[in-house]
């Protein structure tokens, strides 16, 4: 079964390096099948019959940890869930130009309503926000971004709870996982 990896917090202002190459061979030696990464924020997307995400996370966590000397917590989601995710997207997400769209993928044990309720009451007159499963939607006007409520979740104590994407890698990720 195909599934995506989403690794948080490599790559990011000259912290935490990891070089693709290098992440894909992690992988290929932990036995998983068909690796491929995609861009340089930890996207790794693989096969494998274990059918427990929360599982094959945890073994993501610990080898990415003992490869590279620095834990890395990871959302790992199947193909199949991000298909119906996606297809689930409010009309808004990711479809208005000047407009910036992003997928918050929660880290396990945590769910889309804890982040929600942590986060705090949209302030709808900048952006919107809705969830799905495992996802949080959120749009923002690239205008007045600085002065949504989400875009302040950098300074949340949920912040290392989430991993986020884009619209586009979101979306190219459902594309490249088949």
């Amino acid at each position: 079964m195909k599934y995506i990896a989403l690794l948080r917090g490599i790559n990011v202002g000259g912290k935490n390096k990891v070089p693709m190459r290098d992440l894909k061979t992690c992988f290929e030696q932990a036995g998983f099948e068909n690796v491929s990464t995609y861009i340089n924020s930890g996207n790794v997307l693989f096969d494998t019959a274990q059918p427990d995400t929360d599982a094959i996370a945890a073994l993501c966590e610990k080898i990415v940890e003992q490869w590279f000397g620095f834990p890395v917590r990871t959302a790992v989601i199947s193909a199949e869930e991000l298909k119906d995710t996606l297809e689930n997207a409010p009309e808004w997400w990711g479809m208005v130009p000047d407009v910036k769209h992003n997928a918050l993928f929660c880290l396990a044990p945590y769910s889309s309503a804890e982040i929600m309720a942590e986060v705090g009451v949209t302030k709808p007159e900048y952006e919107q926000v809705a969830a799905y499963g495992s996802v949080i939607f959120w749009s923002a006007p690239v205008k007045t971004f600085s002065q949504t409520r989400w875009s302040k979740i950098v300074g949340t104590k949920v912040y290392r709870h989430v991993t986020i994407r884009n619209a586009n890698t979101a979306m190219r990720l459902l594309e490249l996982s088949g």
